[in-house]
């Protein structure tokens, strides 16, 4: 079946409350040649419709209550958010834009709780990437540099409300929806974050901490820094 004939016949069906169209479709200049339709789909009964993975759609069938929760915190879903980053709603019978709108991006609430937690995550892996490179252990600094990496993007993402974009659309989002300072310009903030999964590992996340440190203390997150004491020279590379 074509996505058009999927989506006709969803828009007919009053079983149907909502056709969210996610993943590369829904973005634009993201989708490739072989990109299919991620569709969720939102019943009155879970027996209205029946889940489907195949190369022209990825369809996955929710009724309305199991959509409220779905990839918000405390979910177990949590790691779905992104997919409502730009999706499109298509049809909404039961407040379906609402949730697709409060699921694609961080609440100042949420921001708030994410974001220290987040950099905190990335200092920590810093700071473990740091003494294993001066301990000689290259493979411990660039498994650990590299873990210290998604926690960096969640706090730059998070001072912004917007949720982490998958490591697929990262460049896309970047260069499509510009964060508000040039260090993380897509020309600028790529290499950095190459540079961080290289030999170069140790100096490149240095770099991050020492670049991010000014604009962290302004958002009001100094204490995390100040939280390691005389290791943060250390981490400074002072």
């Amino acid at each position: 079946m074509t996505f058009e004939a999927f989506l006709a016949r969803a828009l007919r069906d009053p079983q149907v409350l909502g056709v969210v169209l996610s993943g590369s479709q829904a973005r634009e200049g993201a989708a490739t040649a072989h990109s299919d339709h991620d569709v969720y789909l939102i019943v009155t009964d879970a027996s209205a419709a029946t889940p489907s993975r195949g190369a022209v759609l990825d369809v996955a069938v929710m009724t309305l209550d199991e959509f409220r929760d779905h990839a918000l915190p405390g979910s177990g879903t949590e790691w779905n958010r992104y997919s409502f980053a730009y999706a499109k709603v298509l049809k909404d019978a039961g407040g379906i834009g609402e949730l697709v709108a409060a699921k694609g991006a961080l609440s100042p609430g949420e921001a708030r709780v994410l974001a220290p937690q987040a950099l905190g995550g990335f200092l920590n892996g810093v700071y473990r990437c740091l003494k294993n490179d001066r301990a000689g252990d290259a493979l411990g600094a660039r498994l650990d540099g590299a873990e210290s990496l998604p926690y960096y993007l969640e706090y730059v993402f998070a001072l912004h409300g917007r949720v982490r974009p998958y490591n697929k659309y990262l460049a896309w989002e970047l260069r499509r929806h510009p964060l508000s300072l040039p260090m993380w310009a897509a020309d600028e903030l790529l290499p950095r974050l190459a540079a961080a999964l290289s030999p170069e590992v140790a100096r490149a996340v240095r770099g991050l901490l020492n670049e991010l440190e000014p604009h962290a203390r302004a958002a009001g997150h100094g204490d995390v820094f100040d939280g390691w004491g005389d290791d943060l020279a250390f981490m400074r590379g002072e």
